[in-house]
């Protein structure tokens, strides 16, 4: 019954879970009316999702959509169908939605779909004030409601006959902005309005217009006034007056400028009026400014006066401007068709201009310090004007140039430049310095200064080494040249080499000879001999005219194993270190004469002594030997003979012993039983007690002879 029952409620559960067999075939969204909805109408997001079931059953479905990723609404709902309505959309709108559907532990979601809000609202523009002075600022504030950033603003400034003036700025965190728009000299009355765009796939979307705002501008201070006087025929000499004013709306930091060709002239503070006046002069000429500020605002009037010339600038001449010392110079002052001046003629000096003379002319005999730049001046009803300047340089004469190496030997080291320098006691710059090498001018230096210096970089081992330098300036003495220097070409140490004779062993006490020579290398040369150890030993240092030295060590000893090596170095200061060799110091012959002598002699005596020993042990073991075997062999006999006849019991003669004994040893010898066989070899076994086994051999068998009864 039981087992009935099993099986009922197994095929119940099987048929229950073939009536709940659903699958996803898809998940689908969609949006009304379109894709593109226009800002402010209604919209609606569609998520359905496509089941396939096995028999009708009730399916509960969890449906959420999302936009760019963030949840927009969730629902659960048994026809499998959502929707996410938007009574009134926004840009903000715009955007990727997708959903999922979740139903029994499976899951679908749909593509993405893309969603557009075409169009922005109105943006609104608020002006924190409707009135302002010039200098002052528009604060401004334009906002995007409902819209979501990032954003991007437009403000416009306009007025009358006028293009209008844009200012932007991005928003990145917020739907609206402020700006600030200075009001400018000649604003009066202004319009304001701003506008608003976004980013969208790419593409920019734009607001239409905000509404227009007008803004009211009030003076501080009306447009100033300039009066000039004379107004015109203003001529050098004359006194000329400037006056600026202007009418305020309210004495606050008002400050009035004058400037001419933007240089300025005068100012005043919290005036209306300025006054300046100035005696006229051609530099006089020019632009005039009157500028009146406060705050940032600012207003100017212009003027441009021009002042004739009373009479032009004197020109100074002179009758050398390069000149020997001590001879005459003179300098004339004159002016163009006028003569009616007072001439004065000065020399420039930093510390202020020195009057030479009131005169139109001035003589002098020139000196090397009146080298300098010169001016006259004249001066006409209180107008005074000055002359171009004009240079004088006076020449003293070079003295005889000296040339030398600036370390102050006359000598360089091959594969380095040789620097010369040039020296004159006394000459005017600029001086002209000739460098020659030989005859060969090599270099040609013009200086202010009373020496120059030459770098040769192309010194060669073969070169003579003359060098001479000359100079000159504008002195008609001309040139000047010096001695001719010898400069010495040092060549550096190259192919060093060290060797001994003998070489590699050399005899205790014996005497060795070292020789350390180059190739090339300028005399004298340094040369040190070392011996390597722990610190390296100097054994020869000798300075030498020649590329070899020799060095002798009279008598080497065992000490003076080692390795050897030497350096030499010249006045170039570069030491060359030759290959190290290797000294080995070994015995005389002598010597190994009598170590052979003290070392043979006592083991040829121990060799003597031994033989000796040897010899005498064996001659005294050699007789108590055989006498051993003569009592052996009888003793045996005997004993033999007692006990044959003990065991047969039958009593022979001493003939019939001896009979028996002889037959018995001839038929031994004939047959060579193994029973005499054996007897031998117990015999000699007893018997071997000496060094020389064939010596031993023979006297066994001699003893054997000697101790057998039919021996005789």
């Amino acid at each position: 019954m039981y087992l009935a029952l099993l099986v009922i409620f197994l095929q119940c559960s099987e048929i229950c879970t073939q009536e709940r067999v659903f699958t996803f075939n898809a998940v689908h969204i969609k949006v009304q009316p379109s894709n593109k909805v226009k800002n402010g109408a209604p919209m609606s997001i569609i998520c359905r999702a496509d089941i396939s079931k096995s028999t009708n059953f009730n399916l509960q479905h969890n449906i959420t959509i999302f936009k760019d990723g963030k949840l927009v609404l969730m629902s659960v709902s048994g026809k499998g169908e959502a929707r996410y309505e938007v009574p009134m959309a926004r840009s903000s709108h715009t955007g990727d939605y997708h959903c999922a559907v979740e139903a029994d532990g499976k899951k679908r979601s749909s593509d993405s779909l893309h969603v557009w809000v075409t169009g922005m609202t109105k943006p609104i523009l608020i002006a924190e004030r409707k009135e302002v002075f010039e200098g002052e600022v528009v604060k401004l504030r334009c906002e995007l409601p409902e819209e979501v950033p990032p954003l991007h603003f437009i403000f416009r400034k306009m007025k009358m006959n006028s293009t209008p003036k844009e200012k932007h700025q991005f928003e990145s965190q917020r739907n609206f902005s402020v700006i600030e728009f200075p009001v400018e000299e000649g604003d009066n009355i202004l319009q304001f309005d701003c506008f608003g765009k976004r980013n969208v796939k790419f593409e920019f979307e734009t607001s239409e217009p905000s509404n227009r705002t007008l803004i009211t501008v009030k003076e501080p201070f009306i447009k100033p006034t300039l009066r000039i006087k004379p107004s015109s025929n203003i001529t050098e000499g004359k006194e000329i007056q400037f006056e600026c004013s202007t009418v305020v709306a309210k004495m606050h930091d008002i400050e009035i400028i004058l400037l001419r060709n933007k240089t300025i002239l005068s100012s005043v503070r919290d005036q209306t009026t300025l006054k300046y006046s100035a005696v006229a002069t051609l530099e006089d000429s020019g632009e005039y400014l009157c500028k009146v500020e406060e705050g940032k605002a600012s207003k100017t009037t212009r003027r441009n006066v021009v002042v004739a010339e009373l009479f032009p600038k004197p020109i100074l001449t002179a009758s050398m401007n390069k000149l020997d010392e001590n001879k005459e110079l003179t300098l004339s002052c004159s002016i163009k068709d006028f003569q009616n001046a007072s001439f004065s003629i000065l020399r420039r000096n930093s510390n202020g201009d020195i009057l030479l003379r009131k005169s139109r002319n001035f003589t002098t005999r020139a000196n090397v310090n009146d080298t300098g730049s010169y001016i006259c001046k004249a001066e006409v009803n209180r107008i005074v004007k000055e002359s171009k300047p004009v240079m004088i340089q006076v020449y003293a004469p070079v003295s005889m140039p000296n040339i030398s190496v600036p370390n102050g030997l006359p000598e360089v080291v091959l594969g380095r430049p040789l620097k010369l320098t040039c020296c004159l006691i006394m000459g005017t710059p600029p001086i002209t310095f000739t460098f020659y090498k030989g005859n060969k001018a090599k270099k040609e230096v013009v200086t202010n200064n009373t020496h120059a210096v030459f770098l040769d970089e192309d010194i060669k081992q073969n070169d003579k080494g003359q060098y001479k330098c000359s100079a000159r300036n504008h002195h008609s003495s001309g040139m000047k040249t010096s001695k001719i220097l010898n400069i010495t070409v040092i060549v550096p140490i190259r192919n060093i080499s060290l060797g001994s004779i003998p070489y590699g062993e050399v005899e205790d006490g014996s005497e060795t000879a070292f020789l350390c020579s180059v190739k090339e290398g300028s005399w004298p040369i340094l040369f040190r001999i070392f011996r390597k150890t722990d610190r390296d030993v100097l054994l020869f240092e000798r300075n030498e005219y020649a590329d070899r030295v020799m060095w002798q060590k009279k008598e080497m000893s065992r000490q003076d194993t080692g390795m050897y090596y030497c350096i030499a170095s010249n006045r170039a200061n570069v030491s060359a270190k030759s290959h190290p060799i290797a000294i080995n110091v070994i015995l005389a012959s002598w010597q190994k004469g009598v170590i052979t002598a003290f070392v043979l002699i006592p083991i040829a005596g121990v060799v003597i002594l031994a033989v000796w020993w040897f010899w005498c042990k064996k001659k005294n073991a050699k007789g108590p030997s055989m006498e051993m075997s003569r009592s052996a062999l009888a003793t045996n006999s005997t004993s033999e003979k007692l006990s044959r006849q003990h065991n047969d019991g039958d009593y022979y003669s001493g003939s019939g012993y001896i009979e028996d004994g002889e037959n018995h040893m001839k038929s031994a010898d004939e047959n060579k039983g193994p029973d005499l066989e054996s007897a031998e070899v117990e015999y000699t076994e007893v018997e071997v007690s000496t060094l020389d086994p064939r010596r031993d051999s023979v006297e066994n068998r001699h003893s054997r002879i000697q101790g057998h009864p039919d021996a005789t």
